[in-house]
């Protein structure tokens, strides 16, 4: 019997493959990202129909400041026409975004549109979005350790983390964590898909949570 986390799934997403996805078409990679927040958008109206509370998706990690810097910005260009384009459409449809990771490197100009999108969808309640950002497990759990010192536990490490993974999912068929929600995945269910991320459709999504709806989670017990 599967558990459910309080109030619906938390599922994580790595979306990948956006640039392979543009290279088997000979199309300019920045057309594969583009049409990943496409497949984004799918998603995110998929989610409360599936039970989905908390969707956490991978959009920039610490280490993709090491691609090309034409890349770096056209990425940066596109979170911020996300945000200001769908902050509207999610605070209409109860939708609550919140940027997780480090913000002190990222371009001054997106740093309204962040605060902006997450003050005015601060109310919704039908699906939290959290979009990770120049993030990296490594240095979220580094710096909730500093935090939180002496008053360290677990309970209070994953409050200040975020809530535990159900199900994580990653397209573009490569099958590793990079660097992604680690703490929070110590008991997920994990779903690795060849589909590439532009490609991936709400069916799928539909697919992925009934497979998970199918898996025997015992969290170390055993269950008669």
């Amino acid at each position: 019997m599967t558990q459910r986390t309080l109030g619906g799934l938390h599922v994580a997403i790595i979306m990948d493959g956006n640039g392979r996805w543009a290279s088997q078409r000979h199309l300019p990679r920045v057309a594969g990202h583009r049409a990943g927040v496409e497949a984004l958008r799918r998603i995110v109206e998929a989610c409360p129909g599936l039970n989905i509370a908390t969707l956490t998706v991978y959009a920039f990690s610490s280490d993709n400041w090491k691609r090309p810097p034409a890349e770096v910005s056209a990425l940066m260009k596109l979170f911020h026409n996300y945000l200001r384009k769908e902050c509207s459409r999610c605070q209409e449809k109860g939708v609550r975004i919140s940027v997780v990771g480090r913000r002190e490197r990222l371009p001054p100009l997106l740093l309204p549109e962040i605060e902006r999108a997450e003050t005015l969808t601060a109310g919704g309640s039908r699906l939290h979005l959290r979009l990770a950002v120049d993030y990296s497990s490594r240095d979220a759990i580094l710096a909730a350790a500093e935090r939180l010192g002496a008053g360290l536990s677990r309970r209070s490490f994953s409050n200040a983390l975020g809530p535990d993974v159900d199900l994580l999912i990653r397209t573009g068929g490569e099958q590793r964590l990079s660097d992604f929600l680690l703490w929070e995945c110590a008991y997920a269910e994990f779903l690795f898909a060849s589909k590439m991320w532009p490609d991936f459709q709400a069916a799928d999504l539909s697919a992925a949570i009934a497979d998970f709806h199918a898996r025997d989670r015992r969290f170390g017990a055993i269950v008669a």
